[in-house]
Order: structure tokens, then C-alpha cells, then sequence
């Protein structure tokens, strides 16, 4: 972990946060502190603003979490602060405070506070498939739903291409074709949790798991999970698929030119051996 900080203090913004109704309609100012940990040892180097973290554009974004949706917690607040900060890959650590000075409270005090501490300590690889409906659509709620998971952090979003449909019996061009798409993921959620989350969102878009290998309006699958290796009958991983399909490795090395699927090597190559074919949708 690096010693290497970056601390925003006193960024004030307007919410209506709040237990009580009175509070999600009068709204109230609210404060929030911040340190990041990360190397700053590039930037130091290059002295070019991308080699950090822009804290102007970071404040901007927590100013937006904070006049955003209401929740009821300041907790809750706190750990969307939190995920918000996390989403910038350098960062490897935060430390987020909320402030509530004027908070409901009956009896003279001068503020009330929490305070977050924040690793994204696992590194994931989700894939993401739809061959039902506005498929480009679907990709795109299904990751922003879980970009809002707490304890998630999506950190790139791959090219979305186009294949034919898996079966168990091979290809076949004459079921509806899949958009498919990778995301590079942040977790400190464990992997058995990080699935219910994703079935979570799955149901939520529309998937029937009524037929295996049938066509669904999203399928979220965990290709790999730090370099984790599991044969549990809920999950394994990696995913024992994932080094017979192009649809997966083709925008996965295109987020990650160096990824590697645990205990096979590395993705160019064994992509390299792949016969099926995938077509670029967008970049």
C-alpha cells in the first residue's frame, strides 16, 4: 500500500439526506473529507495531471453524490463517497469522513460525523451477455447497476462485440446473436456475495432461468477472481469456460492487453488458438 496521499477537506454541498421527512424536504448543507491513498510517484516524474487523481473533477463528483439521491444515512453517503473515489484506478485506499452539523439533534452539540475506511482489494473480471431485446441497452443498465452495488467499483468497461450463439452443441447462427462485453471490477465483496449481487441484477433486468444455454435478456458471469481458484458448486473459478470463447477474451484484452486467466497463461495466447470469430460493435 502506498504512503502517498491526496486529502480533500471541507467540500461543502446541499443534500436532502435524512431520516425524517422534514429533512428529504428542506434539505440540509453537508460536509465531507477525504484522503486517497496511491503512488504519486509517476506524476511526480511526468508532472502530468493523468499520471494522479484530477481533485477538482473528484470534487466535483462528490459534490454530485452528495445532491443526488436522498438516503436516509450518512452512513450510506459515506460508502457511495467512498465507491466514487475507489473508481479511480490509481487509488488504492480511502478515507472518507461525512459531516451533519445540523443534524436533528435535540440537545447542543457542535457536529456529527462518520468516518469510512475503504480497500478495493480484490480484483475482478465480469462478463456480460445479452441476445434478447435492446441488447445494447441491456449491457448498459446491467453494469450500471452494478456500479451502484456497494462494495463494487467498476473500473473499465470493454468494446461491446457481437457473437453467435453458444449451445451445448456448438454455435448456432440460428438463435439470436449475443452483444457481449467484459467490465474490469473492484471488490470487497467475497465471491459468493459478489454472485447474489449479480443475480440480483440479472433478475432485475429480466432473466427466466428457465432453460440452461437459453437466450436471456443479460447474463453476468465472474471470469476470475483475483487469482483465485474454486471448484464450489455455486461458483467456480475461473470460469471453466471462459478459455473456449472469444466473446469473452477478444473485449477482455481489450481493457487489459496483459490480463492472465489463473492457472492457463496468458489471454492473447489463448485466444491466439480460438477458431470462433466476434465482430466489433462499438469502441
Amino acid at each position: 500500500m502506498s504512503a502517498d496521499r491526496i486529502t480533500l477537506t471541507g467540500l461543502r454541498a446541499f443534500g436532502r439526506h435524512g431520516v425524517y421527512a422534514h429533512e428529504r424536504e428542506q434539505g440540509q448543507e453537508f460536509i465531507a473529507d477525504l484522503t486517497l491513498e496511491l503512488s504519486l510517484e509517476r506524476a511526480a516524474l511526468t508532472d502530468d495531471v493523468v499520471d494522479t487523481v484530477h481533485y477538482g473533477e473528484l470534487a466535483e463528483k462528490v459534490s454530485a453524490v452528495i445532491a443526488g439521491e436522498p438516503v436516509a444515512l450518512i452512513e450510506t453517503l459515506a460508502e457511495r463517497i467512498a465507491s466514487v473515489a475507489l473508481g479511480y484506478e490509481l487509488v488504492d485506499r480511502v478515507h472518507v469522513t461525512v459531516h451533519k452539523p445540523s443534524a436533528p439533534i435535540t440537545v447542543p452539540f457542535a457536529d456529527v460525523s462518520v468516518t469510512l475506511d475503504r480497500t478495493a482489494e480484490h480484483r475482478v473480471v465480469l462478463a456480460l451477455g445479452s441476445n434478447l431485446g435492446d441488447r445494447v441497452a441491456y449491457l448498459g443498465q446491467a453494469l450500471d447497476a452494478v456500479a451502484s452495488i456497494p462494495g463494487i467499483v467498476v473500473v473499465r468497461r470493454s468494446p461491446i462485440v457481437e457473437s453467435v450463439a453458444l449451445t451445448p452443441h456448438g454455435l448456432d447462427d440460428g438463435r439470436p446473436a449475443y452483444l457481449n462485453q467484459v467490465a474490469l471490477a473492484r471488490t470487497s465483496l467475497a465471491p459468493l456475495a459478489l454472485l447474489e449481487r449479480l443475480q440480483t441484477v440479472e433478475e432485475r433486468l429480466g432473466r427466466q432461468r428457465t432453460e440452461r444455454w437459453g437466450d436471456r435478456t443479460i447474463d453476468l458471469d465472474i471470469v476470475s477472481y483475483d487469482a483465485e481458484r474454486s471448484d464450489d458448486a455455486r461458483l467456480t473459478l475461473p470460469h471453466p469456460g471462459a478459455a473456449e470463447r472469444a466473446f469473452v477474451l477478444v473485449p477482455w484484452l481489450a481493457v487489459d492487453p496483459d490480463a492472465e486467466l489463473p492457472g492457463l497463461g496468458r489471454v492473447d495466447g489463448i485466444a491466439s488458438r480460438l477458431s470462433d470469430q466476434v465482430t466489433v460493435v462499438t469502441e
